[in-house]
């Protein structure tokens, strides 16, 4: 059938796909690391005041490196779905909110640089932030665990502490350049453990909802026929893993290095046009 001939939907799909295989190197690796240089930059003093910390750049550099996971699950994507994640979407507000105010459930913390336009005092792009991280920890403990994923009882534990499992990569290095701040601190690179309690509570909930408004069976033909949907997560790891090595945060570095890991596992550490 001509794309002509195809519906709207369907050739949309396939131009997603189209511009993430001609630049996936560049949207999964140089992006994350041209990011990773210019936030050091930025949080050492190094860039002037308009470039600093720029919010625009910031989120345009983000919204590129989250286009794979977009394109590669567009086309498993259900009303349902969009529901689901509109829902999670106002539950990411809600408990945000209530940490911004209360100190509950992250423990108390004050945003330090400005990360775009901000309703009620939280950046409004915060799905963009944190849905996607739940997401990349659904696909690959599928691919890295297989069959033992086909029970709830044991995918959404496995997927729930893989999500703070990134939370424990993220949080240090976002702690280092001057993201946020807890106002207590903490043990862990000034990071509490309230934090990490309140991102077992999210992950909870976040799993549970894309658990139940995806289909599995579809996700997973999905990934055997896309070879970038976890691409997202590979920027993940080159650029929160590369600010954690320059600040000498060993251990998320690591964590950081076993993500890595299990993407070559699965096959998914490459760049060849699929």
């Amino acid at each position: 059938m001509a794309s002509a001939e195809l519906p709207a939907r369907a050739r949309l799909e396939a131009r997603l796909d189209e511009l993430v295989v001609e630049n996936r190197f560049t949207i999964a690796v140089v992006f994350p690391a041209l990011g990773a240089v210019t936030l050091l930059a930025s949080a050492e003093g190094l860039l002037p005041a308009p470039l600093s910390f720029n919010p625009y750049f910031l989120l345009f550099g983000v919204a590129v490196m989250r286009l794979p996971l977009v394109a590669g699950l567009a086309p498993v994507a259900t009303r349902r779905t969009a529901a689901g994640l509109a829902a999670l979407c106002g539950f990411t507000y809600a408990v945000e909110l209530a940490g911004v105010r209360t100190g509950y459930p992250y423990g108390a913390f004050e945003y330090g640089v400005d990360l775009g336009p901000m309703v009620g005092g939280i950046p409004a792009a915060l799905p963009l932030f944190f849905l996607p991280l739940v997401v990349n920890a659904y696909l690959l403990s599928l691919l890295l665990f297989g069959d033992a994923t086909r029970r709830a009882v044991v995918r959404v534990p496995v997927v729930v502490a893989a999500v703070v499992g990134m939370d424990l990569v993220l949080d240090p290095a976002a702690v280092a350049i001057g993201f946020w701040t807890y106002d207590a601190g903490g043990l862990y690179y000034a990071v509490p453990w309230t934090n990490y309690a309140g991102w077992v509570l999210s992950a909870v909930v976040s799993v549970t909802v894309v658990d139940a408004v995806l289909d599995r069976t579809a996700v997973l033909r999905r990934l055997e026929s896309c070879g970038f949907v976890l691409d997202d997560l590979v920027s993940f790891v080159i650029l929160w893993g590369g600010i954690n090595l320059y600040f000498g945060n060993w251990l998320p570095a690591a964590l950081a290095a076993a993500y890595g890991y299990g993407l070559w596992r699965t096959d998914r550490f490459d760049f060849p046009e699929r």
